[in-house]
């Protein structure tokens, strides 16, 4: 028996696709309120779920352990209101839980709209365990419980799915709230640091979250200090080698941010965890004119891969300043048919075309980009049409 656990506030919106994704999948929803003012608690009814109500403290470890209070199931399956459940790893699910060895199962997270690191692992799925139980106030997790657990009953296993598990539109939200959610993470993390300053997993998180948000120099503090932590395992000495690229990169320092990107793709973590760092290595290595090895960047990158959209763009982007134009129409169309909105793939397949003399399909693709471009970036589409009238296109 599976049930899904979940924490709420406010998530009218996205708590019906959310549930819609398990409703054949779980025996029991757990919703645990902290507070909605909306729809949130009836919407939850008409799946079938059990509401229950947690006056929130800026503790996102203490609502989740609440919620697993009124969990009757055998396994545990941690969602939040705007993450889905894939319908292909269902099957993979229901095998792993037959096991009796298993006290945790990875599953990896697909991060949609991402700018950066487009997979993660995610311990969501365990077992009903009396020691089982999130730490941190906040990126709650059951990681430590988990290892205190394994220290003393060494019979148990942890497993993980290797298909994309897990849908996480979190980043989709407008800028108000997702400032909102960085001030949050912030007070969080910082309170957590005081009494865990040495802690690589917070010195990841909140050194990210730093880097993001425009402190730079703290950030690399924290983060550099994860590194020598010597504490920290290889999937969290990723993510720390993982931003300190970004760091270096938005300092203007690609020798350091490259070398920091060497090191992640050199961990022995699971593959697609690692799309990101190819990506971002292949990305400086084009800017410094090393079309060789930014083109094996990205071809490793879509063999990890091969619906890593931005992957065929920038391997397109680098087809055409090897001056391989047909290669790069192939990696923008596919791109496309990948990313249907994909504005600047639309836009350099314009110009790809052009620059074969194919007029008409040309026209065509700018013209796709202007109409994306309106939609989501207007000055680009009024610079592409005056570009077009200059060229005496249009």
């Amino acid at each position: 028996m599976i049930s899904l656990c979940t924490i709420v506030k406010d998530e009218a919106t996205t708590l019906p696709k959310c549930l819609g994704s398990v409703k054949n999948v779980v025996d029991e929803i757990i919703i645990l309120d902290t507070g909605s003012t909306d729809k949130t608690p009836d919407i939850a009814k008409q799946f079938g779920a059990k509401v229950h109500h947690f006056k929130w403290c800026n503790d996102f470890s203490a609502a989740r352990n609440d919620a697993l209070k009124y969990v009757t199931g055998d396994w545990i399956l941690v969602l939040d209101a705007d993450e889905t459940l894939t319908p292909k790893i269902v099957p993979h699910i229901k095998e792993a839980i037959q096991s009796d060895s298993h006290l945790l199962i990875n599953l990896v997270r697909s991060e949609v709209g991402a700018e950066q690191s487009p997979y993660s692992m995610v311990s969501r799925l365990f077992r009903k365990h009396p020691d089982i139980c999130f730490s941190r106030p906040y990126h709650a997790l059951v990681d430590d419980s988990v290892s205190a657990i394994l220290a003393k009953e060494s019979d148990w296993q942890i497993g993980y799915l290797p298909e994309v598990a897990i849908l996480h539109e979190g980043y989709q939200k407008n800028a108000i709230v997702q400032q909102n959610k960085y001030a949050k993470a912030q007070a969080g993390m910082e309170s957590f640091l005081v009494n865990h300053p040495d802690d690589p997993y917070v010195c990841s998180k909140l050194g990210a979250l730093y880097v993001q948000t425009g402190k730079i120099a703290q950030g690399l503090e924290l983060l550099i200090k994860g590194v020598a932590s010597k504490q920290a395992n290889d999937e969290i000495l990723y993510e720390l080698y993982y931003h300190l690229g970004i760091a270096y990169t938005r300092l203007q320092n690609p020798r350091q941010a490259m070398a920091h990107y060497t090191a992640a793709i050199k961990l022995h973590i699971y593959p697609m965890l690692k799309l990101g760092a190819y990506n971002n290595l292949g990305n400086l290595l084009k800017a410094a004119g090393d079309l060789k090895y930014a083109k094996a960047a990205y071809e490793t990158a879509l063999q990890i891969d091969p619906n890593f959209a931005a992957g065929h763009y920038n391997l397109g982007m680098t087809f055409k300043a090897l001056g391989l134009l047909n290669e790069a129409i192939a990696s923008y169309t596919q791109a496309i048919k990948l990313n249907p909105n994909y504005a600047e793939a639309y836009q350099n397949l314009g110009v790809a075309w052009l620059k074969l003399g194919n007029v008409q399909d040309s026209l065509s693709a700018f013209g796709q980009a202007i109409v994306l471009h309106e939609k989501y970036n207007p000055d680009e589409a009024k610079k592409l049409r005056h570009s077009l009238k200059e060229m005496k296109l249009i």
